[in-house]
């Protein structure tokens, strides 16, 4: 079962691609940082989910 962290989480991390990928393609520095950085808080927001879900399995 997943809970709606790790969907968020997911979810982040792709836009965070496109943005990155956006910014590299046009050249755009700031946008292709704030990519990575989405990508960043989506990673530490799925894992933030895992560890939830984790907990709840375990009682």
């Amino acid at each position: 079962m997943v809970n709606k962290d790790q969907v968020s989480g997911v979810a982040k991390q792709a836009k965070g691609a496109v943005t990155e990928a956006a910014g590299k393609l046009t050249g755009n520095k700031k946008t292709e940082l704030k990519g990575k950085a989405e990508k960043v808080e989506g990673k530490v927001q799925k894992a933030a989910g895992d560890i939830k879900e984790k907990v709840r399995k375990a009682h």
